[in-house]
Parts: structure tokens; C-alpha cells; sequence
């Protein structure tokens, strides 16, 4: 079945023009121009990505993307912003936003992050890759399922979006190495992301807020100073369990 695609943009030249090709590349698109409706439709369910504008009419992009992640973490969805201030980009992860492309963009490189996303989300794999032998990671209390696309703290299920997936399983599977901010973003977004180390940090600073007990005195995901990020080993958590 082909990939379902909401997306929501109120520009008529660059509705029409996203929606032409993401038709003539094999993906089912609906394309609506109303924030309102936009919320309506993709309460219908049945999508596998969002494309959505900040600047909406009704109700805006960022409230938009509020409402979404309320009801639904793992769809993947990626922000398109004339904005070239970097607080509503930031506003815009904080919210649950897994990518954003800054206009004017190129038809190549929305398809490229389209594809790449679509890939990873559905390939439930924190390296990009497909392993059908994937096991359950088991870090402390902390469990992280690749192949059910599924994380449990202490036995509860914590919901997590695409990309904070992603981030967890490369870092659960890596105990104790560090990782800097471009290697995170070549990892996990891909090579051809052309973003902010920002967008790292809002991530990781997301993702502790669901899976810390302190998320300023986090057990799992370590800053290393000067370099990046590190995941704890797991004799560490043993020692010093945060679900203790």
C-alpha cells in the first residue's frame, strides 16, 4: 500500500506543487489549506507522515502540531517554516516535531527527508537499517523494543515520536559511547540534513523529560562536555537504579 501523506499548506503555488509530486512519486497525498480541517482530517486516522506549515489559517501550525502529538507520537511529521527565527523551530520540536525544512526549499530535498523519515519510522531500527533479529535492549528498568517500536520504563510504556525512537535505540545500543551532536544528526537525520545542532539538544532534552525520574540529573543520557551525548552503562544503572 502506498505511504499516506497529510499535508497542510495554505500557499496554493506550493500546495499544488508538493502535492503533484509526492502523486507522481507514488505516495497517496491530501492536501488541505486549513489548519481546522487538518486536525479533523488526520483524526480520521490512516497516515503515515505530516507535512505542515506554521503559518495556517484558523489554527496555527504550531497548535496544530500540539494537537497531533496529544493523540499521536510516532507519526512522523515535519514542519514547513518561512520563519528564519530559530525559537519557532525550537517551539516546534518542543511540541514533537521530528523535522523542518525552512522555505524556500528544494522539491528534492523534501522528498529526500519524506523518504528518509518514511524509512526510518518504518524500519523501527535506531541505525536506519531493517534487522528482523532486532532483541529487546534491556538498560536497568529502561526497555527498548526495535522491532515492536516499543520503549518501558519500569514496566510502564512510554511514548515516544519517530525521531526520539530512533535517538534512544542508537544510544541503548551503545552503552558508554559518546556521541557528538553531528554524528547524532547524520545518524539519525541523515546526512543530507542541513539543520541546527539545536535541533539535537531539543530532542535529547524531550526524550529525558519521558524517560528520566530528574531529567536535570539524568541517569540514562549523559552529557559529555565539549563533545556530545553518552548513554550510561548499564552496571551504572544496576548500582543506582532511577526507578528505585
Amino acid at each position: 500500500m502506498p505511504h499516506r501523506v497529510l499535508c497542510v499548506e495554505d500557499d496554493l503555488q506550493i500546495g499544488r506543487l508538493v502535492s503533484a509530486r509526492l502523486t507522481a512519486a507514488g505516495y497517496r497525498c491530501v492536501w488541505l489549506q486549513d489548519g481546522a480541517a487538518a486536525l479533523r482530517r488526520f483524526g480520521e486516522g490512516g497516515f503515515d507522515l505530516v507535512l505542515l506549515d506554521l503559518m495556517l489559517p484558523s489554527v496555527g501550525g504550531l497548535e496544530v502540531c500540539r494537537r497531533i502529538r496529544s493523540v499521536d507520537p510516532h507519526t512522523p511529521l515535519i514542519m514547513l517554516t518561512a520563519r528564519a527565527g530559530i525559537r519557532d523551530v525550537v517551539l516546534g520540536l518542543e511540541l514533537g516535531a521530528d523535522d523542518y525544512i525552512t522555505k524556500p526549499f528544494s522539491m528534492q530535498v523534501l522528498m529526500a527527508r519524506v523518504q528518509e523519515l518514511l524509512r526510518r519510522h518504518g524500519s523501527h531500527n535506531g541505525n536506519g537499517s531493517t534487522n528482523t533479529d532486532a532483541q529487546p535492549i534491556v538498560c536497568g528498568p529502561l526497555t527498548v523494543d526495535p522491532l515492536k517500536h516499543s520503549v518501558t520504563l519500569a514496566g510502564r510504556a512510554v511514548e515516544l515520536t519517530a525521531k526520539e525512537f530512533a535517538l534512544l535505540t542508537l544510544f541503548a545500543a551503545h552503552p558508554g559511547r559518546s556521541f557528538s551532536r553531528g554524528e547524532l544528526l547524520d545518524r539519525v537525520w541523515g546526512a543530507e540534513f542541513e539543520g541546527y545542532d539545536h535541533t539535537v539538544n531539543t530532542h535529547i532534552n524531550r526524550l529525558r523529560g519521558k524517560i528520566e525520574v530528574d531529567p536535570a540529573n539524568p541517569s540514562f543520557i549523559l552529557t559529555v562536555w565539549g563533545v556530545g551525548y553518552r548513554f550510561t552503562e548499564v552496571e551504572a544503572l544496576d548500582a543506582d537504579s532511577p526507578a528505585s
